[in-house]
């Protein structure tokens, strides 16, 4: 049997990309600066630091891609990716976060929520769907991921979850 699309979806953010942008343009701009005025020092490979840090940022956390096959979830952010087979979804539901937690920033975050460690794919203006997995994924408990369509998707799963 092949793994069919049932469902994709890619997002970006023009404002997430504006920040990193911004923030890579002022470390490199800092580091030029630091450059010409002291040579290369501790400070100037700090700088050098942050601006590659930030451009990578920029390139790689352009496109969330989504897609729900006949299989699997697939999320893919730049060069990394995370499957979860619906064999490991134990629930799917609207991720209702708190504010400062919600805010986090945009990319791939890690963190604890209710005693529960999670990973988060997500631009900051979209809400978010989280997944809870019958068996841990390393020490990963839940998966999250912004969608323009956290309805859609949330039935999607839920229709797969009863046919399993």
């Amino acid at each position: 049997m092949t793994d069919k699309i049932k469902f994709q979806e890619e997002l970006s953010s023009k404002k997430t990309g504006m920040l990193f942008l911004t923030l890579t343009s002022i470390f490199a701009i800092l580091m030029i600066w630091r450059l010409k005025m002291n040579g290369l020092d501790t400070v100037a490979v700090i700088l050098i630091f942050f601006a590659i840090f930030f451009l990578f940022y920029s390139l790689n956390y352009r496109t969330l891609i989504i897609r729900l096959t006949s299989k699997a979830i697939k999320l893919t952010f730049g060069i990394f990716r995370w499957t979860v087979p619906y064999e490991n979804i134990a629930d799917c539901r609207l991720d209702d976060l708190p504010t400062i937690m919600r805010q986090g920033g945009a990319g791939i975050h890690f963190m604890m929520v209710d005693h529960r460690y999670r990973a988060s794919f997500n631009f900051l203006e979209y809400p978010r769907v989280v997944i809870a997995l019958k068996e841990k994924a390393g020490l990963v408990r839940d998966v999250s991921f912004s969608t323009r369509r956290p309805e859609e998707v949330i039935l999607l799963i839920k229709g797969h979850l009863l046919v399993e």
